[in-house]
């Protein structure tokens, strides 16, 4: 299998949220399983900042060199340490398919999570990643090439928090490539992918994989909503009729002409929003006036019957 080198190694956000969640729960040392794949990406440089350049799609300014990228998608987390490896770091195939049990996707490496130590890998890790790449491979998701390259699972996550107390619980991750033809940790850098254009690679070649349902588009009336309509007609004549009480004051007064409240004539026109401004308060006030009235009717209205009420108990008694 060929040894080549990644670009960067990526992986979104909740995931990555999922996967520090996921190792926080427990109290001491864990490892896992991490699965992906690894695809050539050819990245966008797109802009409309220039709208006289014409987006061609053989130009060289939308089109760059294609980056080979390694994408986690999910995980397994053992809950343990030393999970599918002995203590001298060799993998062992049979608890490997016990713990990848309904896993979807390739192995694309493991992961490990320390706590208080230094965040660089030990010697045991380097033995488990060189045995886990000569064990497991799967091909390279190239659309240009119809006969792919194989890619060994060399990629490796290592978790771990300072050695330090903190008052902050916090997690520092790394990632590393294991290049097996020189037997060494080749750092990588991490992509958080998120939806935007730096990430539009990405999603260039999204397929879905399931066809959307058959909408019925067919445009009816109920008998219901008919009397629903008939109902509330007199409710919309009111709205209606508020609404233009509302429109004649505020007539002359549209947000495109708050320009002129700077200027020459800001006076002129400061001087108009304060008129509108105290009819609006009068008329606030003559509502409110009329609120209190029909209140103080209603519990004038509420004595008089609880008195009736009382008389009738009093006459059948």
């Amino acid at each position: 299998m060929d040894d080549l080198p990644l670009d960067r190694i990526a992986i979104s956000g909740p995931t990555l949220a999922s996967l520090i969640q996921r190792l926080s729960s427990f109290p001491g040392d864990v490892d896992g399983l991490i699965f992906g794949n690894v695809s050539r990406i050819v990245p966008s440089n797109l802009s409309d900042d220039s709208p006289a350049e014409p987006f061609a799609s053989g130009s060289s300014s939308a089109v760059s060199s294609s980056q080979l990228v390694a994408t986690v998608t999910s995980f397994i987390c053992s809950g343990m340490s030393v999970s599918f490896y002995d203590p001298l770091g060799r993998v062992d195939p049979r608890r490997i398919d016990s713990l990848r049990v309904g896993a979807p996707g390739h192995i694309l490496g493991w992961f490990s999570a320390r706590r208080k130590t230094a965040n660089r890998p030990s010697m045991r890790e380097f033995s488990v990643t060189s045995s886990l790449s000569s064990q497991h491979s799967h091909p390279i998701e190239d659309s240009q090439n119809p006969s792919p390259a194989n890619i060994a699972s060399c990629v490796f996550f290592l978790f771990t928090t300072p050695p330090s107390d903190q008052f902050i619980h916090t997690h520092e991750y790394r990632a590393y490539q294991f290049c097996s033809s020189n037997q060494r940790f080749e750092p990588r850098s991490i992509g958080i992918v998120n939806i935007g254009p730096a990430f539009r690679g990405h999603y260039g070649t999204f397929s879905p994989n399931s066809a959307f349902p058959l909408l019925n588009c067919e445009l009816r009336s109920s008998p219901m909503s008919e009397d629903q309509d008939e109902g509330t007609l007199s409710a919309k004549k009111h709205a209606a009729k508020a609404q233009k009480e509302i429109d004649a004051l505020a007539e002359g007064f549209q947000v495109g002409n708050l320009r002129r409240m700077m200027g020459a004539e800001a006076s002129n026109y400061t001087g108009g929003l304060e008129e509108l401004y105290e009819r609006m308060l009068a008329k606030i006030e003559s509502l409110a006036s009329l609120v209190e009235k029909s209140s103080t009717r209603v519990f004038e209205q509420d004595n008089e019957n609880r008195k009736l009420r009382y008389r009738v108990s009093r006459i059948e008694q």
